[in-house]
């Protein structure tokens, strides 16, 4: 927040989303600091403070002893009305420092709705949009996340993306650019060096090659730059970064919980999902290292619940271990434990039980597709009657709340496919009038369904959007 735009507060919808100040937030001395680093999130206050990656790269930035990591949010339609008319430029919420006075900004991309509020970000920041018109005045722009994976629709605004996860990538591109600078090295040196790390694509390094129909189809270095950009992964998660002090909301944001990571990557092989092929192989954390992380970060943060997170947690071998353990610690302090991203098909009644030890909160199953037709095209390999024995157990446990998600818009689909997610979530409903034991209190089926987008490294990755 600029140090001139506090009586703004008063004219904005929700003024705890640029007040900064909170627990976990990360203060240090700028005489103490020779590269700034601004982790800009390309969507509301609410989204990006309930987004783990951020909590990651937030921590192993300021681990770094020279490096001031802060963060900004693009501003809702109310607040950016108030930047322009007062011509008062995007900063930081931890400094209040414009985004255009920091050595780098890093931007996350999870989805490809968010571009245009990177541009948006940018400008209000005071910041050139294309990468061609900054100097060496102007920050890096830097770019990670699963939308990286395709990188060349952003790649006139990005002065560098990084491929694949960041414990590890990140520090290195930040060292890069401190020991470039206070070498006295020019934009284009450092940009050169960059290139040079793993995982690293510098997309003013290379010259785009078009086919005959002036369509992209391939890249070729300008200078000593890679032919191929290999991504980087983190091989073992229990020595990887996690944030066990974690920064905490001031006001309440999408989910308001702690976030543990099972595991990264997924078996299952789901054709529409970019992580199940992006993110391989598979790497898990260890029970003992879950649980302490969990409890450090119940501890520290006062969360009423703890959220166990993978792509698809009902796979991770040790789950049991992990609920008994965390359950020890949560139960007593009243802190519920939540299961997302189950698998019907692999869904029992004993994790029913541990789950509903302290407070019963919401189930999620994801089917996808209305029809098992719909739903082998897309190998999710679910049957219905999985789904409704899965619904079954939890009704008769005393759940009266479950989320069914599903994609409209995928390849093959029919009005069948259409009308089977009705015909499904009325087969749930008569499931819950069959098996529950309390049907005074009624039952809340919410049913969500989002557009297919296809995802560049899956087997739908050339199919058009319908």
């Amino acid at each position: 927040m600029h140090k001139g735009m506090e009586h703004l507060l008063l004219q904005v919808q929700k003024p705890a989303r640029y007040t900064g100040g909170e627990l976990g937030s990360c203060y240090k001395n700028p005489a103490d600091v020779t590269l700034t680093i601004c982790f800009c999130f390309p969507d509301t206050y609410e989204i990006g403070m309930s987004h783990l990656g951020l909590q990651i790269l937030y921590g192993v930035f300021n681990a770094m002893p020279t490096v001031w990591c802060q963060r900004s949010f693009a501003p809702w339609s109310d607040m950016e009305e108030a930047l322009r008319n007062y011509g008062l430029p995007l900063g930081a919420l931890e400094s209040s420092q414009p985004l255009h006075t920091f050595d780098v900004l890093a931007f996350t991309l999870q989805y490809e709705l968010c571009y245009t509020n990177v541009l948006n970000m940018l400008d209000l920041g005071g910041v050139p949009i294309r990468a061609a018109d900054r100097t060496n005045e102007h920050p890096f722009v830097l770019a990670g996340g699963p939308c990286v994976y395709n990188p060349e629709p952003m790649a006139d605004f990005i002065d560098i993306f990084a491929l694949g996860e960041g414990e590890e990538l990140a520090p290195e591109i930040a060292c890069c650019i401190e020991k470039g600078k206070q070498s006295g090295l020019s934009r284009a040196e450092i940009l050169e060096q960059l290139s040079q790390i793993k995982g690293v694509y510098i997309p003013s390094l290379y010259q785009v090659i078009e086919d005959s129909n002036g369509q992209f189809s391939a890249l070729r270095p300008t200078v000593n730059a890679p032919l191929h950009i290999e991504k980087r992964i983190v091989q073992d998660l229990d020595a990887a970064y996690f944030p066990t002090a974690p920064l905490v909301p001031n006001t309440e944001v999408v989910h308001d919980r702690i976030m543990l990571e099972l595991f990264r990557g997924c078996i299952r092989g789901c054709r529409f999902c970019q992580a199940g092929f992006a993110v391989r192989p598979v790497r898990a954390r260890s029970p003992e290292t879950l649980v302490r992380q969990g409890c450090e970060s119940l501890a520290f943060s006062g969360c009423e619940e703890i959220s166990l997170t993978s792509l698809s947690t009902s796979d991770y071998r040790g789950l049991e271990q992990v609920c008994d353990d965390l359950l020890a610690f949560c139960e007593p302090r009243k802190i519920s434990l939540s299961l997302p991203s189950l698998r019907a098909d692999s869904f029992s009644r004993e994790l029913l039980q541990k789950v509903q030890k302290v407070r019963k909160s919401g189930l999620t199953f994801a089917p996808e597709a209305g029809t098992v037709r719909l739903r082998d095209v897309i190998n999710k390999n679910l049957s219905e009657e999985s789904l409704l024995n899965a619904c079954a157990l939890a009704f008769e446990g005393g759940w009266n709340n479950i989320k069914l998600y599903f994609m409209l818009g995928l390849p093959t689909e029919t009005d069948e496919d259409i009308l089977g997610i009705a015909d499904l979530a009325e087969k749930v409903y008569f499931t819950w009038r069959r098996v529950s034991p309390d049907r005074g209190r009624g039952v809340r089926i919410t049913v969500s369904a989002s557009c297919f987008v296809p995802k560049p490294l899956t087997p739908f990755q050339w199919v058009a959007q319908d």
